[in-house]
């Protein structure tokens, strides 16, 4: 039969969150003008200043959830076969894995790291979405990128200028960034020095091709000058 992490016990809850859970509906009633964020605030605050006596009946009682979910995990990891733990183990993997990008994307945008520099379709596409025809979001898109494909190539132009000052902008941005990371201590934030040199292929490729012509022309200077 199929065994999904959803069926996997659930980790009990921590002191805290118990004594959130129990004495939120009090103090939302006491305090129904405040935000949500106003809201845990005040019970982190009360949790807080929490005498030690009442403290010790939530962690007594996360002690008992806890002596449970052992027994209920062991029932639960006996029942599967080989395949299925291996499989639940790289969904879990997965899971976490998720759970990291969302936070550390959370943490790079509260430091205030620059948005990405956009592409001239993007710039295109954010002009255009609103007023594109398409029963959905996925239908608008195959649309404009249809049509962005269509498009001359001077009519492109503006947007792809665009895209070249909105790398600019990026790059300035990014420096200004990362040399405050380096005061705050965030050195594991700053690209490596081969990022921040990486080339475009583009110019990569018209840079060789210039190379080329230039030790071209330089070998038949010599060659003339042999004979």
């Amino acid at each position: 039969r199929g065994i999904s992490s959803n069926q996997r016990p659930k980790r009990p809850l921590t002191a805290y969150l118990r004594f959130v859970i129990d004495n939120r509906p009090a103090f939302r009633e006491k305090n129904p003008e405040v935000s949500n964020l106003e809201l845990i605030k005040k019970l982190a605050g009360a949790w807080k200043e929490l005498p030690a006596s009442q403290k010790q009946v939530y962690e007594e009682a996360k002690k008992t959830d806890w002596k449970r979910y052992g027994e209920q995990m062991a029932a639960y990891k006996a029942q599967l076969t080989p395949a299925q733990a291996a499989a639940l183990k790289e969904e879990r993997r997965k899971q976490l894995a998720k759970r990291r990008s969302i936070r550390a994307k959370r943490e790079l945008n509260q430091l205030g790291k620059p948005k990405r520099a956009r592409s001239g379709f993007n710039i295109f596409l954010s002009e255009n979405f609103q007023e594109s025809e398409g029963i959905s979001p996925v239908a608008k898109l195959k649309k404009l990128f249809d049509t962005w494909q269509k498009l001359s190539t001077s009519q492109k132009q503006p947007y792809l200028q665009l895209a070249e000052d909105d790398k600019v902008r990026y790059e300035n941005e990014m420096k200004s960034w990362e040399a405050k990371m380096i005061e705050l201590g965030r050195e594991d934030l700053v690209r490596s020095k081969k990022q921040r040199l990486k080339k475009k292929p583009a110019e990569t490729a018209k840079r060789a091709e210039t190379a080329k012509a230039s030790s071209g022309g330089n070998k038949a200077k010599l060659k003339k000058s042999e004979e």
